[in-house]
Parts: structure tokens; sequence; C-alpha cells
């Protein structure tokens, strides 16, 4: 699994299109998750990426030092699936999303991951995998990191 995990003063998704248009969810302070899922993908590499997420200490404390999570904080959290994430730009000018899992195994794990952030207590928040999404943010600091479970 690959994120892309941005710290936010705010964060919203507005569904775009499919049964769910118009419907828009939204976070205050806390993470944007941008999330891919690639083929070899299970739920340890979820729960690997969700506990790794919920202790990443990317917030400041008084001294201005990154030394709080986004647990520490209560902060909230928006996932949204991100398949582009996975493409590979070898050969000409358009992405190959090949390296990017099926939808059959990818929507089922986004939602698992989504599951174990919330598990944690905090408010979780999630975009409609396969839609067409409007995603807004408000960057805090800015501070991205991206996380690649194959990494760590």
């Amino acid at each position: 699994m690959r994120a892309v995990i941005t710290r936010v003063l705010s964060a919203s998704v507005a569904v775009r299109d499919g049964a769910r248009a118009g419907e828009t969810r939204a976070i205050g302070p806390g993470l944007l998750v941008l999330l891919g899922v690639a083929p070899g993908d299970d739920e340890a590499a979820a729960k690997k990426l969700a506990d790794k997420i919920l202790a990443l200490r990317i917030f400041s404390n008084a001294d201005g030092k990154f030394d709080k999570s986004v647990s520490d904080l209560k902060g909230e959290l928006l996932v949204v699936s991100q398949f582009t994430l996975f493409a590979e730009l070898k050969g000409g000018r358009r992405p190959d999303f090949g390296g990017a899992a099926r939808p059959e195994l990818a929507a089922p794990l986004c939602a698992r991951f989504a599951d174990l952030l919330a598990a944690s207590g905090l408010t979780v928040r999630a975009g409609e995998f396969g839609a067409s999404m409007a995603v807004h943010s408000v960057n805090d600091g800015p501070v991205t990191i991206v996380a690649d479970t194959a990494l760590f």
C-alpha cells in the first residue's frame, strides 16, 4: 500500500458522480490520506500502514519540534482512494496504472484501512471508491509524507 499523508487544517471530498453524487465528507485539523493499493496488498499491509499513520509524529509540540501524532492530538482523518499513486511513467507521456490493484481487491482494502483507523477512536471520513471526486485541503505547514508498506 502506498499513501500520501498531508497534515491539514481542514480537508473535504465531494462526490461528483454515482449514487452519492453531491455528498461531501469533511474533517477539521488532522490528516488527509491519499491511499493506493497494489496487487499484492492484504489486511496485514493495511494494518501496518494504519498503525504507522496513527503513530506518525508530524505535529509540532510547544517547541516547534515534530513530536505529536494525530492520535495524540485527537485529530481527524480523511481517506481518499487514489489508484494513480501506482502510476508508471516509463513509456510515453500517458501513465500506465497497471501497478495498481484491481477494484475487487482495492475497494475492500481501502474500506478495511479506514475501519482500522477508526478503531483508534478518532473521527475518520472516506471518499467514495471509484467515484469522481473533488478533493479540497488546507495544508498545515505544509507537511506531506509519502509512505509505502514495501519500504517499512
